[in-house]
C-alpha cells in the first residue's frame, strides 16, 4: 500500500458536489440540474471507499472483521438516520398536521427496505422530506452482501485484475436485468431507479476501481497529458450525453452503466490530479466542509425545503433555496457536533 487511505484527495469535495447537485434539483431546478446523477456519484463513491477500506484491512490482517465492519457502518449511518427520521415525523405533525402518516412506510424506512416499499406503494404518506431514504436502503443492502463477496475473492486468491473483471461482469448482468425489466416487462421508472437489484451496479463500478488500479493504493503509471486532455474530456462527454438523452428506456437501462464507466475515469483523475484546475475546487475549504456534513445534509435538506414551502409558499424560490441551504448546514453542523463526531470517536475506540 503506497498511500494512506485515511485521507483521499478530492473525496470530501466529490461528496459536496454530489450533495449540491441533489440540493439544487430539490430546491426547484430538477428539470435542469441532474439531482439523480448526484445520487449515482454518491453510490460510486460509497463503493470505492468501502472497498478501499476493506482491501486495506485485508492486506494488513489477511482477514475481514465482519462485526467491526458492521459496527462501524452502524455507528456512521444509523444515529443521524434515525434522528432525522424522528425530526421529520415531528416536523410533519407541526407544519402539515392533515397528512396521515403510513405506519407501513415508517416501518419500511426504519428497517431499510423503503426503496421497495416506494416501488409498490409510492411516496405518499411518508414523513415530510424523507423520500431520499430509498438510496440509504440500497447502500444498506450492499453493506450486507458485498463484504462476503470481497472476502470470497480474496480467499480464492483472485488476482486484482480478475476481481475487477468479475465486478464489471456483475455490472453487465445488472444492465441485462434492467433491459429485461424495461423492454420486456415494461417496468415502471421507479422500479429501475429505486431497486437495489437494478442500481447496485452504480456502487459496484466504484468497487471495481478500488480493487484494481486504485488511484489511492496502487502506483499505476499514467500519461498525465493523455488522461487530462483525452480520457477525462471523453468521460465528461459521455456523462453529458447521458444527461441530454431524455428517453426513459435509455435512461433506465444504459444510462447508469455508461455513467459508471465514465465516473471511473473521472475519479482516477480527480484523485491523482487533485491540483489540476478542473478539480481544484473539490479540495477547497468550503467544499471540504460541505463534504464533511454531506451525509446528514443529504438526509435533512428535503425536510427543510418542504417545510419552508408549506410555511411560506409565497417566498421567492431563490431566497427559499438560500434559506434552506443555510438552515440545513446550521442544523447538520449541530448534528455533527452532537452525534456524528462522538460516534466517530466511539467507532475508533471499539474497532481499532
Amino acid at each position: 500500500m503506497s498511500k494512506s487511505i485515511r485521507h483521499i484527495p478530492s473525496l470530501d469535495g466529490v461528496r459536496a458536489f454530489s450533495f449540491l447537485l441533489v440540493f439544487v434539483a430539490h430546491a426547484g431546478l430538477g428539470n435542469t440540474v441532474p439531482g439523480g446523477f448526484g445520487v449515482t456519484i454518491f453510490f460510486f463513491l460509497s463503493g470505492f471507499l468501502i472497498t478501499t477500506l476493506l482491501r486495506g484491512e485485508f492486506e494488513k490482517n489477511s482477514a475481514i472483521n465482519f462485526p467491526h465492519f458492521w459496527l462501524r457502518r452502524a455507528l456512521r449511518i444509523l444515529p443521524p438516520f434515525y434522528l432525522v427520521l424522528v425530526l421529520a415525523v415531528v416536523t410533519t405533525r407541526l407544519v402539515d398536521p392533515s397528512l396521515e402518516l403510513s405506519r407501513g412506510a415508517l416501518i419500511a424506512q426504519s428497517l431499510q427496505y423503503t426503496n421497495y416499499w416506494i416501488i409498490f406503494h409510492g411516496y405518499e404518506n411518508q414523513p415530510l422530506g424523507t423520500g431520499v431514504y430509498w438510496s440509504l436502503a440500497v447502500e444498506e443492502h450492499f453493506y450486507l452482501v458485498f463484504p462476503w463477496l470481497f472476502l470470497g475473492l480474496q480467499r480464492l486468491k483472485t488476482s486484482a485484475r480478475n476481481q475487477a473483471l468479475i465486478l464489471w461482469g456483475l455490472c453487465a448482468l445488472v444492465l441485462l436485468w434492467r433491459c429485461y425489466l424495461v423492454f420486456w416487462c415494461h417496468a415502471s421508472e421507479d422500479r429501475t431507479y429505486l431497486g437495489s437489484d437494478t442500481r447496485v451496479d452504480s456502487i459496484l463500478f466504484g468497487c471495481a476501481l478500488a480493487v484494481w488500479n486504485n488511484p489511492v493504493m496502487d502506483e499505476v503509471p499514467l500519461s498525465e497529458r493523455r488522461w487530462k486532455y483525452l480520457y477525462v474530456p471523453l468521460a465528461v462527454l459521455v456523462i453529458c450525453g447521458c444527461l441530454l438523452v431524455r428517453g426513459v428506456q435509455f435512461r433506465e437501462t444504459f444510462r447508469y452503466s455508461l455513467q459508471g464507466a465514465a465516473l471511473t475515469v473521472v475519479f482516477i483523475a480527480a484523485i491523482r490530479y487533485s491540483r489540476w484546475a478542473p478539480f481544484a475546487l473539490l479540495n477547497t475549504a468550503p467544499m471540504n466542509f460541505i463534504g464533511l456534513l454531506s451525509y446528514s445534509l443529504y438526509l435533512l435538506h428535503l425536510v427543510v425545503i418542504f417545510s419552508l414551502e408549506l410555511m411560506w409558499p409565497a417566498m421567492n424560490p431563490v431566497l427559499r433555496g438560500v434559506v434552506a441551504l443555510t438552515l440545513s448546514v446550521a442544523l447538520t453542523w449541530m448534528i455533527y457536533l452532537a452525534i456524528e463526531r462522538p460516534c466517530a470517536r466511539l467507532r475508533k475506540k471499539l474497532t481499532d
